[in-house]
């Protein structure tokens, strides 16, 4: 098969369209023939080099993966049933598996991380537990784009932070993937959105999804806009994956008894926290990490329904991947961008 791997770590010139051997399914496998593959800002983080993590090379990304099934191993799935893959992996025997929160699992790990090749590729083998069956309704482009960013926002909304109907919710950098699946699960909750981009445009097309206001983080002051929006009270739930860069602007735009959820920092880590407004004002800091299947599940069926749709950008062929990613590190996009095979 083709495959989209790299042999060092650099930037996007390192990617390579090679010919590799097809992957061997073993017990409870499935080979799927991928059709549509969404990048993610991991694809980038893999392929620049992780401090602490060792990527073993030659690697193939790849997390978000939508196509037709081939064969499977102890399962009656039919050879073209389509499908969309749930990106996260997990063991399946431990007690957080069993209760039903597989992403807590002590091996858990994202499809194309380090130990399962990903999607960037003409074949890819995951669990038969990993596959949601696709209607013939919905493209390969849109699946692709749809789980990890939508898993992720559904676990940040609806179980961590609880978000509830007429509440307010700031929503940083909607025009990234999950920023943009962040304002449509809100919507869905009946949340009244505030979104931030870096250009009107971006504000324009994060409206359309659902937001009711927006603020330009470029031009504009994300806490004072907050402020003068929900007339000094401040939000009650901030969706935040940027930072460094927006932490101290969001932890200023929340209410009393506000809460920030958190789920990345593509802009670094290295943050401080004014104690004095935590327990002054009583606000909650939420981790939170991808999703469990069962709440892929549940997103998907309204993704189903019609009632979400990821946000596509562009699409790229699989030879173009170098591309594609250099698009995506010029934080250009509004919504994902997908590699068609």
């Amino acid at each position: 098969m083709k495959a989209i791997r790299f042999h060092a770590h650099g930037g996007p010139e390192v990617l390579r369209l090679e010919e590799v051997p097809d992957p061997v399914i073993g017990p409870g496998e499935a080979l799927v023939r991928v059709r549509a593959c969404a990048l993610n800002h991991l694809d980038l983080w893999q392929r620049r080099g992780l401090r602490r993590v060792a990527i073993p090379l030659p690697h193939i990304s790849g997390s978000d993966v939508a196509g037709v099934v081939v064969g499977s191993t102890g399962s009656n799935l039919p050879a073209g049933l389509r499908v969309m893959v749930q990106p996260g992996i997990s063991c399946g025997r431990c007690l957080a598996c069993l209760s039903g929160a597989d992403n807590e699992c002590p091996d858990y790990e994202v499809l194309g991380y380090r130990n399962h090749p990903g999607g960037y590729a003409e074949l890819t083998k995951v669990p038969v537990q990993n596959l949601v069956p696709l209607p013939d309704s919905v493209s390969f482009v849109d699946a692709a784009a749809f789980p990890l960013t939508f898993v992720t926002a559904w676990h940040m909304l609806v179980t961590r932070a609880q978000l509830q109907r007429g509440e307010d919710i700031l929503v940083l950098a909607a025009g990234s993937g999950v920023g943009q699946a962040a304002v449509q699960v809100a919507r869905l909750i009946g949340a009244r959105v505030i979104a931030t981009a870096g250009s009107d445009a971006k504000l324009e097309r994060a409206r359309a999804l659902g937001a009711v206001e927006g603020i330009n983080h470029h031009t504009q002051d994300i806490a004072e806009e907050v402020k003068r929006l929900t007339g000094r009270r401040g939000v009650d739930v901030v969706v935040e994956h940027v930072g460094a860069a927006t932490w101290a602007k969001s932890i200023r735009s929340l209410a009393r008894n506000g809460r920030l959820v958190t789920c990345g920092a593509t802009t670094g880590g290295d943050v401080g926290i004014d104690v004095l407004a935590l327990f002054s004002k009583r606000l909650s800091i939420l981790g939170s990490y991808m999703g469990t299947k069962a709440e892929l599940v549940r997103a998907a069926g309204h993704f189903f329904a019609g009632d979400l749709r990821p946000a596509i950008d562009r699409t790229y062929p699989l030879a173009d991947a170098a591309a594609a990613q250099q698009r995506l590190e010029e934080s250009g996009q509004f919504g994902k961008i997908v590699l068609e095979v």
